[in-house]
């Protein structure tokens, strides 16, 4: 099993991380996607995956990193994915919730990194939230992208939509919670081979953990969930599942 979307490096985890890494072990998760967003995360996520082999490193700047030095920021994980393994670019993409103070920027900031990732034949990991009309668009101008819709919170049709232009549909906690009907609909009409689980940890637990610390190991909750709710064995959702991971980033 993989949790594709990680931020394992949180202070959240400081007194055990060790601990965590031996849950996902002993609950047969063996690969973690740890995803940085920002100068200070991306190396965070470097170190950790020097440290522990379960670890696959990626890079790239949030949304809310956009500002009026969002070129900088690009410009130096440029140089930093020069000079580190990295398996995908992101998490980057739009994020309307909060601000929108430098929307102009965000779409830039995400632009660049699309055609970065198609540059280094990566991989790109997008976040989405409130703003799902203009990724749509974004996306839809970068001919060969692939990637992954992280922690996907958009409507079932646009889900078709994104899988057309060649993204995978990556579900985590909220499709464990008893009125997520848009997140449950998408786990049973979706094709398994497009869909990927992740925790985005230590954000968004499931359900029975839900308001509480997310981790990777809670990964397995996901996976049982949608097997739930498809009707099938949660065996078979991990085996299909880990196999998009491992073609998608290469691992």
């Amino acid at each position: 099993m993989i949790d594709t979307h990680s931020h394992l490096f949180e202070e959240e985890f400081n007194e055990d991380l060790d601990l965590c890494i031996k849950r996902c072990k002993e609950n047969n998760i063996n690969k973690i996607l740890i995803v940085g967003f920002s100068d200070e995360t991306n190396l965070k996520a470097q170190d950790l995956a020097k440290k522990y082999d379960i670890f696959y490193p990626t890079a790239g700047v949030h949304p809310e990193e956009a500002g009026p030095d969002y070129l900088d920021k690009f410009n130096r994980l440029v140089e930093f994915i020069k000079n580190n393994k990295v398996y995908a670019i992101g998490e980057c993409g739009l994020d309307y919730h909060w601000d929108i103070t430098y929307k102009e920027e965000q779409h830039r900031l995400l632009r660049l990194q699309c055609d970065l990732a198609l540059k280094e034949n990566l991989p790109i990991i997008i976040h989405m939230r409130d703003a799902t009309k203009d990724t749509y668009d974004i996306l839809k101008d970068y001919k060969g992208l692939k990637g992954v819709m992280h922690c996907y919170s958009g409507s079932y049709e646009m889900a078709k939509e994104f899988i057309k232009l060649g993204f995978y549909i990556s579900l985590g906690g909220p499709v464990t919670f008893k009125n997520a009907k848009e997140p449950k609909l998408i786990a049973k009409e979706i094709p398994l081979e497009r869909l990927l689980i992740e925790t985005d940890c230590p954000f968004l637990a499931p359900t029975p953990f839900r308001g509480k610390r997310n981790e990777s190991s809670y990964v397995k909750y996901v996976c049982e969930e949608i097997a739930n709710i498809r009707g099938i064995s949660p065996k078979e959702v991990d085996e299909i599942t880990t196999k998009n991971a491992e073609e998608l980033f290469k691992i």
